[in-house]
């Protein structure tokens, strides 16, 4: 099947700064895929390139059949896109604000009228048609946004951070909408800083200073081998003070690093170091496996050396 967007070294420039770096990737109809990567890392920018909003300076993109470069503006008609900051207008209503871009969008008043209906009854939209959208909550703004993405019927929606700054049960409610609509065969680009989110896509890329470093599942990025290095293994250490634990095992020989999870603790020590070597009782050391920020931590930290290496006289 032909997938629903694929890049092949897809290159970025804004004067002699290169925003995104020769980034290839795949994306299935029907999937979610979820982008990752630091503030500033070029997420933004690739999915303005995929919309065909901003230039390739090299390397080609389709989306949905269409060439990025030669026919950007067929692809904007066949798209959602949904900002990560809210765009819509604060001084319309909800239902204002679907009507206008029903109009932008080219569909008739019935047309308009029957997929608003449709539209609020997915989101929950409905009590709150009448209100303005600058007076809606957090949550509330991104399922308008959402709606208003999908009016013209789009077969692949980019969302670009769609769950920043609102709350963890808003969080899983808008999750909850974009799997009815993968259900429904939509493809979904997701963007996101949080980890769960990351778990929940089919597919994962990480995009780091504009290079793509890694594409995958989850679980096959969680098992890249720089991720546990040969010779290394992970633990979990509970206990009622996890700062004291972290500054009590911090710098002891063969931990290689150590972080806080709620009231635990999580290091990456070599294969040969038990809690003895770490001054811990051994009944609150437990195997423990690595997940996709220690995989993208990794992965940061190795592409950080090679640049390094790169300047190195």
């Amino acid at each position: 099947m032909t997938p629903a967007l694929e890049a092949r070294g897809a290159t970025v420039r804004f004067g002699r700064f290169t925003a995104v770096d020769g980034a290839s990737l795949s994306v299935g109809r029907g999937e979610v895929f979820g982008l990752l990567g630091p503030n500033g890392s070029g997420k933004t920018t690739l999915i303005r390139a995929l919309c065909g909003l901003v230039p390739l300076a090299a390397g080609e993109a389709s989306v949905l059949g269409e060439d990025a470069r030669r026919r950007p503006e067929r692809i904007r008609q066949s798209i959602g896109y949904m900002s990560q900051k809210f765009s819509l207008y604060p001084d319309l209503t909800a239902g204002e604000n679907m009507e206008f871009y029903a109009g932008i969008y080219g569909l008739g008043p019935a047309e308009a009228r029957e997929r608003r209906e449709e539209l609020e009854a997915l989101v929950g939209l409905g009590p709150y048609a009448d209100r303005r959208a600058g007076r809606l909550s957090g949550g509330w703004k991104q399922r308008l946004a959402l709606a208003c993405a999908l009016l013209h019927r789009p077969r692949l929606v980019f969302l670009d951070e769609p769950t920043a700054g609102i709350d963890p049960v808003a969080r899983r409610e808008v999750w909850n909408l974009l799997f009815r609509l993968s259900a429904d065969g939509i493809t979904l680009f997701v963007t996101t800083h949080y980890m769960d989110e990351a778990e929940r896509c089919d597919r994962l890329g990480y995009i780091y200073m504009g290079r793509m470093l890694a594409l995958g599942r989850p679980a096959d990025l969680r098992a890249l081998p720089g991720v546990t290095p040969p010779g290394t293994r992970r633990i979990k250490v509970k206990g009622e003070d996890a700062s004291a634990l972290l500054a009590s095992i911090r710098g002891r020989p063969g931990v290689r690093e150590a972080t806080i999870y709620g009231q635990s603790l999580r290091a990456l020590v070599d294969e040969g170091v038990g809690p003895a070597d770490l001054g811990l009782d051994p009944s609150r050391v437990r195997p423990a496996e690595a997940d996709i920020e220690d995989a993208f931590i990794s992965l940061s930290r190795a592409e950080e050396a090679r640049r390094a290496a790169e300047r190195a006289p």
